[in-house]
């Protein structure tokens, strides 16, 4: 027996009310399952000496200069609600970086949002573009969140598969394969979480076209473009709008949580033509107020004086990439050369195990963390996600432990 609402009720009673209360939730929440990447570490969370390769997330701290700057304005009482649209230096900082990198012009003062995170960017774009029954076009695999906050909207998630044989780029001919009249947006993000895809200029222009042609509205999520490394980092990533056609047609998603380490501080932006912006900032005001204050200004300082940090760890994980990679490939499973982001995505299929259950095997006699690969779109199965966001020290080991599971495998098929 429990208490509930003062009364004592037995457990029947109590399941009853449960299911009851169930029935009164929305079909946009029940309609969207848990997020595949947390169940396997809320599991690794309750076992002792896991090696976690799952969460995307830098094992490095905020750049000293960043945490300053957000010590600083601490002590001069900067403690209040900012402007909605974000502290102006850090929307002009933003302006002048993008210009800088990918010479993309925004107005700092009616096109740029700061937001929590590219988190709350993604739902914003959703709400404010999608009316019920507007079709998205997502490749896969992509980020989980991708379609629920789709789904939130009220729009209707149309996947676009992608394959290792064609380097889990997205073609122009995928996507126009799968527009209908209904079709009003195309959500592209790369590099790609989880496969480390990046996706060529010409690739890129070949989808301006199309786009063009069927008077598309794209979103962009670029949280990743620092961390590019071998032949991408030679050719430099492609910022969406600088491709002209594409300038008035594209939100551009951005923040500092991964290539400034800062996953905790939740600031990202949103860049968009006004129109799309007004529409942005007047669901921001009202869902949200305004981003973290002291992780603004911490953001501030990051672009103005931690841009060696970021270079720094980049290359960090240029070399962690590379022992991770290579240690795949040795334990007999092939593994796609990931250009950006920090995750590899290895097949796993040489085991003789799903995904799921090479996951869930892993965990239990290697206690190592990974991702099914189909957690992030049915594109993934027969892979695993692996992020390399760790330590030097734990990514040998965990080499070593998944090459002593690889081995094992193959003399359980061979028995």
């Amino acid at each position: 027996m429990i208490v509930y609402s003062g009364l004592i009720m037995s457990d029947v009673e109590t399941e009853e009310t449960m299911n009851e209360l169930e029935k009164r939730l929305s079909q946009r929440v029940t309609s969207v399952p848990p997020s595949g990447i947390r169940r396997f570490f809320e599991i690794a969370a309750s076992m002792k000496e896991v090696i976690t390769l799952g969460i995307g997330e830098p094992d490095f701290a905020s750049p000293d200069a960043v945490i300053q700057g957000a010590i600083r304005s601490l002590h001069e009482g900067k403690t209040g609600y900012t402007s909605n649209a974000g502290i102006a230096p850090l929307r002009e900082a933003i302006a002048e970086d993008l210009n800088r990198r990918y010479n993309v012009t925004y107005d700092p003062g009616s096109e740029i949002l700061v937001t929590v995170g590219v988190s709350e960017a993604v739902q914003l774009a959703m709400l404010a573009l999608i009316d019920p029954g507007d079709e998205i076009l997502i490749p896969e695999p992509c980020f989980v969140s991708y379609g629920p906050a789709s789904v939130f909207a009220g729009g209707v998630v149309k996947y676009v598969p992608t394959s290792v044989e064609n380097d889990f780029q997205v073609t122009a001919a995928d996507i126009e394969s799968r527009i209908t009249d209904k079709t009003k947006l195309l959500f592209l993000a790369y590099p790609s979480n989880p496969t480390g895809a990046v996706l060529r200029r010409e690739v890129l222009e070949e989808i301006a076209e199309v786009v063009v042609k069927h008077d598309l509205l794209v979103l962009s999520d670029e949280i990743y473009d620092r961390l590019i490394y071998g032949n991408a980092y030679e050719r430099g990533h492609t910022c969406l709008p600088s491709i002209e056609a594409l300038r008035d047609r594209t939100i551009l998603l951005g923040g500092f949580s991964k290539a400034y380490a800062m996953t905790g501080w939740r600031v990202g932006y949103v860049c968009a033509p006004k129109p799309i912006y007004d529409a942005l900032y007047k669901l921001h005001q009202y869902i949200i107020m305004s981003a973290p204050t002291a992780g603004q200004w911490g953001a501030l300082a990051g672009i103005k004086e931690a841009q060696d940090d970021v270079e720094r760890m980049r290359q960090a994980y240029d070399t962690r990439r590379r022992v991770i990679v290579d240690g795949f490939r040795a334990a007999g499973m092939p593994t796609f050369e990931p250009e950006g982001a920090f995750y590899c995505f290895p097949d796993i299929t040489s085991t003789g195990l799903s995904s799921e259950e090479f996951a869930q095997e892993l965990l239990q006699s290697q206690h190592v963390a990974v991702v099914p690969g189909d957690a992030f779109g049915p594109s993934g199965a027969g892979f695993v996600r692996c992020s390399y966001a760790n330590s030097m020290e734990n990514i040998q080991e965990a080499v070593r432990r998944i090459t002593l599971f690889a081995e094992q495998r193959k003399i359980d098929l061979q028995s």
